[in-house]
């Protein structure tokens, strides 16, 4: 009987034992189950990113006038542009200087056959003996009408002005995009760590609803509440990712002649520049505006072609001043073939060629061309003013927009804070029972939309600036 007692008496001892240390495990290895759990939910997506020749290297920081400059120099538009105000450069000095007298030497020797020694000359007319040579240094002076009224060199000057002018807008189009890319990535690893931050809170959530459930201070359905926000902040912050890599290969393609990621920028969003006072922004939308000048230039370059097609009218000169020899002989002094009698004679002497062609019947081309050009100032006209109204429009609403984009930096920045502290309030009163799952999670979600609102207000700001100052220039 005692030995069946003691048998009994050892299986419970040993069931109470084993529930004991089940309990005890339990107690000790939930919370690492929990967390083991999520982290299997936390796993990342790899995202695929291209390889460059420095990638072993120190990434290179990148300002943003290190960005624009660098743009400048791979960007195939703003090279063009450049290319042709270049050209254009070279035109006009090519108009210049065909104003100028030009100066060039030949030299020729004119062998022909003779004729048997029975006369001294050769057996061409043109020929006063058998050998002749030729030495000449000659100047030469075109006096058409685009040259002596100057037109044509005035046609080229304007070309350069509008061809520098377009080079410039080309500049100033670029830098807004550069603008657009750099700012872009820099709020995009600000959305990454902003989501970043909303993942470990979501995570930290679900981990406190899953305690309460557990020890039975809270519900279950707090826990699917907080487990559904969780598995949404991942998502979004797998999308801030790709953003933020997308937004770097966007700068890369800008910057970079071979596509690289070994690069890093320098955040300097909370330091934008002042809006400067209207009158100053109008005074250097006056002065500095491309497009102005381009429209300027074309005006002035269309009253040129109508002073070149009324000087069609007049008469063109030019004149040749030739030095050197003509003889029989490639020497100073020589016999002349047929007067052999008169001795050595001198070769070297001069002789000039003035020449003048008067238009005297076209049957009205040169009239017809002189409307042609007088239709094309006309128009040169209307499209100043036009350009001059635009400019007024867009100084007006890039101005407007910059000072509404200012103002929204300072709201959102309010209200961002104001998110923040509602988050804190609320987890306060949350853990005092106060407040309700949803509450919190509404508001995590009224923090992130607020941090994210307030780095898209400040990149709002910065492309208003960029857009303003294509209309003012740098300031």
């Amino acid at each position: 009987m005692n030995r069946v007692l003691n048998e009994r008496t050892g299986r419970w001892l040993c069931r109470l034992t084993m529930t004991a240390a089940a309990f005890i495990i339990a107690l000790c290895c939930g919370p690492k189950a929990v967390w083991a759990q999520t982290q299997e939910m936390n796993a990342t997506v790899q995202l695929v990113q291209p390889m460059g020749p420095n990638q072993s290297q120190p990434p290179v920081i990148v300002t943003l006038a290190d960005a624009i400059n660098q743009a400048r120099k791979v960007d195939a538009g703003f090279q063009a542009a450049l290319n042709e105000a270049k050209a254009a450069h070279e035109d006009r000095l090519q108009a210049r200087n065909a104003i100028l007298p030009a100066a060039s030497y030949s030299s020729q020797a004119l062998l022909t056959q003779g004729n048997g020694g029975r006369t001294a000359v050769g057996r061409f007319v043109t020929n006063d003996g058998v050998h002749v040579y030729r030495s000449w240094g000659v100047v030469h002076e075109d006096l058409a009408p685009g040259n002596y009224l100057g037109s044509i060199y005035r046609q080229g000057k304007a070309a350069e002005a509008m061809a520098r002018a377009r080079a410039e807008i080309g500049s100033r189009g670029l830098m807004v995009a550069v603008v657009r890319a750099y700012y872009g990535m820099a709020v995009a690893q600000r959305k990454y760590a902003t989501a970043q931050t909303a993942l470990d809170t979501a995570q930290h959530f679900y981990y406190v609803t899953q305690e309460e459930e557990r020890v039975g201070q809270g519900a279950h359905s707090d826990v699917v509440q907080a487990e559904i926000q969780y598995r949404q902040q991942e998502q979004q912050f797998e999308d801030a990712k790709l953003a933020m890599e997308s937004s770097r290969l966007d700068l890369a393609v800008l910057l970079f002649p071979s596509l690289t990621e070994n690069f890093s920028i320098v955040d300097d969003l909370d330091s934008a520049v002042a809006l400067p006072p209207f009158s100053e922004a109008e005074r250097m939308a006056e002065n500095e505006n491309p497009d102005l000048r381009v429209a300027m230039a074309a005006l002035q370059g269309a009253r040129a072609g109508v002073t070149a097609a009324k000087g069609a009218f007049l008469p063109s000169f030019f004149v040749d001043a030739d030095y050197g020899i003509e003889a029989n002989a490639f020497a100073l002094h020589s016999e002349n073939a047929e007067k052999r009698e008169a001795g050595l004679l001198p070769n070297l002497g001069y002789f000039v060629t003035v020449g003048v062609n008067v238009p005297v019947w076209d049957w009205g081309m040169l009239r017809s061309k002189l409307r042609q050009a007088e239709f094309k100032r006309d128009q040169a006209r209307v499209e100043l003013t036009e350009t001059q109204r635009q400019l007024l429009k867009n100084l007006y609403s890039t101005y407007n927009e910059a000072a509404v984009a200012r103002a929204a930096v300072d709201q959102s920045r309010q209200t961002a804070a104001l998110a923040e502290e509602s988050l804190r309030l609320i987890n306060l009163r949350f853990k005092a029972g106060a407040s309700t799952t949803l509450e919190v999670v509404t508001a995590e979600n009224a923090l992130t939309q607020a941090r994210n609102a307030y780095n898209d207000a400040e990149v709002r700001y910065r492309m208003a600036l960029a857009s303003l100052q294509t209309v003012t220039g740098s300031f």
